[in-house]
């Protein structure tokens, strides 16, 4: 189905089902997924989208629209392989099955071990169904949803902010105002965009952080992560994290893996890690972190407060080689994104450092 023409009627009715499944809440458990079904004609019978937890998948909600019968013999067009497991609702390649739907075209392959197989339950039960329609608007569209049930877990990104001789503190623990208005602004933005934020139980002692995304004038932005403390050290009931316009939750992050497959379970699909070195450094060691963001400011500092910690690196032989993503200038600071490279090290590192 990849070789179709970019004009082809088959492509406007995908980008008719995108602009469907757009309707439906873009955070959460769920992906948006927007399905239409055709008569043998061409004529639409229904359209339906997924509108969140607990409400009918979009496949199921286009045939709710129908008398029953009416969906035999017809073509139905979905963003999202249809699922094959029993969640808080039944398997949508059954309910195709069992509309008698004849023909099934979907962008994107459902990636979730226990929902995948939908695509081969249809054609056991002679149901034609071809996936890869305009794959890469398909895989847009669900944005981190995607990684997130490919990895069970969060995507995560961890940000620190450092010296140019990495450093993220004076000697005497002060670390406010290291970078500029523009980087700090930036941070702010990706906040927000973030489900969740994490950080230590350190940070949390040291700094009193609000985890909060603010704008300049410090008004909270619309969109608020979720609060997230990792360690054992109790936080202050009068913390200003208890503040937060949502709900802190808490983890002692001995088992960092199970503890982002929990948080993926609630519906968060992106984790924006922020502190402190402790924190940084064991997702970086556990082989935890897919995206790291670095705002440097043109200073040195010296002294002990290194922006990370140990690593389990044993020589610079089994470094943590770094794929440079972009370099950006944001006032006098430089942002560097960057992805750990997929190389025998780094699975050396996570192994090294499993059951952190």
């Amino acid at each position: 189905m990849g070789m179709h023409s970019p004009s082809s009627a088959l492509d406007q009715l995908m980008r008719r089902a995108f602009a469907l499944a757009a309707r439906g809440p873009a955070r959460g458990v769920n992906p948006q997924v927007g399905c239409i079904l055709l008569a043998d004609d061409g004529t639409v019978l229904a359209e339906g989208w997924h509108r969140g937890a607990g409400t009918p998948h979009a496949e199921v909600d286009a045939l709710s629209q129908l008398a029953p019968g009416a969906a035999r013999g017809a073509t139905a067009i979905v963003t999202l392989e249809p699922c094959n497991h029993h969640g808080r609702t039944g398997p949508c390649a059954e309910a195709l099955i069992e509309a008698g739907v004849a023909t099934v075209f979907y962008s994107v392959s459902d990636p979730g071990p226990a929902s995948a197989g939908g695509a081969e339950r249809l054609r056991a039960a002679g149901i034609a169904a071809t996936g890869g329609v305009l794959t890469e608007e398909g895989e847009a569209l669900l944005g981190d949803w995607l990684p997130a049930a490919r990895l069970g877990r969060p995507v995560v990104t961890v940000k620190w902010a450092s010296s140019l001789d990495g450093r993220a503190a004076a000697s005497d623990g002060s670390s406010q105002w290291i970078t500029g208005p523009a980087a700090r602004g930036d941070v702010h933005r990706r906040r927000a965009a973030a489900d969740a934020i994490a950080v230590g139980t350190g940070t949390v002692l040291a700094d009193d952080p609000s985890l909060t995304a603010r704008d300049e004038q410090g008004s909270l932005l619309p969109e608020q992560p979720i609060p997230v403390v990792f360690g054992r050290r109790r936080t202050a009931p009068d913390a200003a994290v208890f503040s937060h316009p949502h709900a802190p939750l808490f983890y002692d992050g001995l088992e960092l893996r199970a503890q982002l497959a929990d948080l993926h379970a609630r519906g968060i699909r992106s984790l924006f890690v922020e502190g402190g070195p402790t924190l940084a450094s064991a997702f970086i060691a556990a082989g935890l972190a897919d995206e790291l963001l670095i705002y440097l400011a043109p200073m040195l500092l010296g002294g002990p407060k290194l922006a990370l910690g140990e690593l389990g690196i044993p020589s610079i032989a089994s470094a943590m080689r770094l794929e440079l993503r972009s370099v950006e200038r944001l006032g006098d600071d430089l942002l560097l994104v960057a992805q750990p490279s997929p190389t025998p090290s780094t699975a050396h590192t996570a192994t090294a450092a499993k059951g952190h």
